[in-house]
């Protein structure tokens, strides 16, 4: 599989799963806007052929490869930035995975029923909406989104983009974060206020909002149906450095309330 057709994969499930952002594209599309992708997540377990030294071998057969690592001990989670050298147009990837030797003993149990017999390795065509786990029963779901929001969702939702985000720096009609925030609270969608609407600061070189994800129906192991978050749409903006170029990386303590996007409500 080419870059090419692994955005056209995973960007085709993230929007069956989130319509807001098909909606919200529209709208810049309206005042005449490309909308270019700043970057693209993608959550995982820390099971070997699932972890994040699998998605740096997947991601360097599309030409991406790792360059910064990040950290969240209260969220139990490490992860990787990647970048196509060379390509300042390709969108960066945010992977990350749960640590479950953090979590306490009745959500390592969980986890374990859910990816019992998980064989093989994941694949790129993985990462556009396969689910290969064992569905939990909504106490089970419960229980570990209590102990985990992200474990919750990963064991739902499976494989597939959590969130892309729009390069705002791209943007011709919107010339900030702000004017981003006012068109979205202008048609009613709600944004994550976790650490404040606006993530960031120009000292940070990253400046982020993000929405809060969508609702789908979910059948768990035991027939009951019950609405999960989803995924949801980022706005990212990113300023330059003391060489003058734009900032690349990622900002822990924004990424720590980005993921927040998809907690219960």
């Amino acid at each position: 599989m080419n870059r090419t057709d692994f955005f056209a994969e995973i960007w085709g499930q993230y929007i069956r799963m989130t319509p807001q952002a098909s909606r919200i594209q529209a709208l810049f599309n309206a005042r005449g806007e490309h909308v270019i992708n700043d970057h693209v997540a993608f959550r995982t377990f820390d099971i070997e052929g699932f972890d994040l030294d699998r998605a740096t071998e997947l991601l360097a057969a599309i030409g991406y490869e790792a360059f910064d690592n990040y950290t969240f001990p209260d969220k139990h989670l490490r992860a990787k930035a990647y970048r196509v050298l060379g390509d300042s147009s390709a969108p960066k990837i945010f992977f990350s995975e749960l640590i479950r030797s953090e979590l306490d003993s009745e959500a390592k149990a969980i986890i374990y029923e859910v990816t019992r017999g998980l064989e093989g390795e994941l694949t790129l065509s993985d990462l556009a909406g396969c689910y290969p786990f064992h569905k939990p029963t909504l106490e089970q779901y419960r229980t570990l989104a209590n102990a985990s929001e992200y474990a919750g969702w990963l064991t739902t939702m499976g494989y597939q983009a959590n969130h892309f985000a729009v390069n705002v720096n791209a943007l011709q009609t919107l010339g900030s974060v702000d004017e981003v925030v006012e068109l979205c609270l202008e048609h009613q969608y709600q944004l994550n206020e976790v650490g404040g609407r606006i993530k960031g600061t120009p000292a940070d070189l990253l400046i982020q909002v993000s929405t809060i994800a969508d609702q789908i129906s979910f059948e768990f192991s035991d027939g009951i149906v019950s609405n999960i978050p989803s995924c949801f749409y980022e706005f990212a903006y990113r300023l330059a450095d003391s060489n003058g170029e734009l900032f690349q990386g990622f900002v822990s303590n924004n990424a720590n309330a980005i993921f927040e996007s998809t907690d219960r409500r």
